[in-house]
């Protein structure tokens, strides 16, 4: 089974989340979710932090739902989200495939970013986030600061890990995946898709095609 964790501001009901759950469906079932404080969920987005539980809760359900092997595929902050979770939780999928994430916290060197921390960090932002994008977004500071998607990487071994990222990412330019494939030595392997943008929007269905064969020959 696929599990899906969707990027920022995304859900379950939006277009492109489903498109990829569409693509993913032809080599095996899949499982979405709203991350909380993202469309009709519960709660206020901690932007990637305490979204690991929620990653962990779905990964449990599809267990329950008898499924033997779970590939968990992320997107932006959901692609950070996969990587913390195979770490703080060894074994719990049988493959991870991250999709244009971010290699450390706190990064505002693009325009994108810089406006993503305005939306995070400042109450005119937050109702933006509220009103505009369907997700509201808690106020408190991370206290403590979680485990970096760099710092995760090297605990994922021996589950197979990939890393995609598109060239033409105006979010996190390339040496953010690029840290994340030397993080991850000989167990991840990255794969730079040319002229690809940002996450769920930019993965056509050709690529997420190519990523789940992927998984479903590392997951066995």
């Amino acid at each position: 089974m696929f599990v899906v964790a969707h990027g920022f501001t995304g859900d379950v009901d939006r277009p492109h989340v489903r498109r990829v759950a569409g693509v993913l469906r032809g080599y095996g079932a899949v499982l979405t979710f709203s991350f909380r404080g993202h469309g009709r969920s519960g709660g206020r987005s901690t932007v990637g932090d305490r979204e690991v539980l929620d990653l962990a809760a779905a990964v449990a359900h599809a267990r329950g739902l008898g499924h033997a092997r779970v590939v968990t595929v992320g997107f932006s902050m959901g692609g950070s989200v996969v990587l913390r979770h195979a770490a703080l939780h060894p074994g719990a999928a049988e493959a991870v495939v991250s999709v244009s994430a971010p290699a450390r916290w706190y990064y505002r060197g693009t325009a994108p970013m810089r406006r993503l921390h305005w939306l995070v960090t400042r109450p005119a932002g937050r109702l933006v986030g509220r009103y505009g994008l369907r997700t509201r977004i808690h106020h408190r500071d991370w206290d403590p600061v979680p485990l970096s998607p760099v710092e995760s990487v090297p605990r994922i071994a021996p589950t197979p890990l990939l890393i995609v990222h598109g060239d033409r990412d105006g979010y996190f330019p390339l040496d953010h995946p690029r840290m994340l494939a030397e993080a991850a030595g000989d167990h991840g392997e990255l794969w730079v898709e040319p002229g690809m943008g940002h996450a769920e929007h930019a993965a056509d269905d050709a690529l997420l095609a190519r990523i789940a064969h992927w998984a479903v020959g590392r997951a066995g």
